[in-house]
C-alpha cells in the first residue's frame, strides 16, 4: 500500500494519550506477570519493538526489575510476501539465549487480521518452546482472519476496511501518536 493513496482522517491518540495507554498496559504486565524473571517482552519489527521498549520502561519503573527484551523479525514467516509492494528488510530475531519454559509477551502496534501474529509465533517456535506466549497490542481494530486475540489491549476501535490505523513512534516517525487514515479510491476488491 503506497502512502500517496492515503489521507489523514483524524488523530486517534496524541502523545499524552499514547503514553497514558502505554502506562496502563505496563501496569497490566506487572499485575499479570508476578514472575518477571521468566518474562521476555518481545516486539514485532518495526514499531512493536519500540512499543516493547516503552512497556519495558514502565515495568522497570514500577518494579525496579530489568525484564528481558526481545525483537521478532517476521520477514521470512509472512504468508503475504507476494502482496507487499516493498522488498522486506531482514534484521533478524533477537530473543534471550534460552526461551524454553519462559513466558513471552509479544508486542505489536495494531492487531488486524492476525497474520502478523501468526508469523511471529512461527518465528518464536523456531527458537524453542516457551511456557506460554501472550499478546499485547496498542490498537485492536477488529477484522480478524485468524483465531487470534490479544491479552493486553491499549484501545479497541471499530474501523472500516477502507481505513488504516497508523501508529507512529518518535524513533521512526518523529512523533508518538496514532492516526486513522482513509484509502483514496478504495473498493472492496482491493
Amino acid at each position: 500500500m503506497k502512502a500517496d493513496n492515503l489521507k489523514e482522517k483524524y488523530r486517534l491518540m496524541d502523545s499524552a494519550q499514547f503514553f497514558r495507554t502505554i502506562r496502563r498496559m505496563g501496569l497490566q504486565i506487572v499485575e499479570n506477570y508476578p514472575d518477571l524473571e521468566n518474562l521476555i517482552i518481545a516486539g514485532i519489527r518495526t514499531r512493536g519493538v519500540y512499543l516493547a521498549k516503552y512497556l519495558h520502561e514502565v515495568v522497570k519503573e514500577e518494579t525496579g526489575f530489568d525484564v528481558s527484551l526481545g525483537e521478532i523479525d517476521i520477514s521470512f514467516y509472512r504468508d503475504d510476501l507476494s502482496l507487499i509492494d516493498e522488498v522486506p528488510v531482514v534484521r533478524g530475531t533477537r530473543l534471550s539465549d534460552n526461551i524454553d519454559d519462559r513466558s513471552i509477551l509479544v508486542v505489536d502496534d495494531v492487531l488486524f487480521t492476525g497474520r502478523t501474529v501468526r508469523a511471529a509465533l512461527d518465528a518464536i517456535f523456531d527458537f524453542g518452546r516457551p511456557r506460554e506466549v501472550k499478546l499485547a497490542v496498542l490498537i485492536d481494530r477488529g477484522w480478524r482472519e485468524l483465531p487470534i486475540c490479544a491479552d493486553i489491549v491499549g484501545k479497541t476501535i471499530t474501523t472500516t476496511l477502507s481505513e488504516v490505523v497508523k501508529v507512529k513512534v518518535k524513533e521512526v516517525d518523529g512523533a508518538d501518536e496514532v492516526w486513522i487514515l482513509e484509502r483514496i479510491d478504495w473498493n472492496r476488491n482491493n
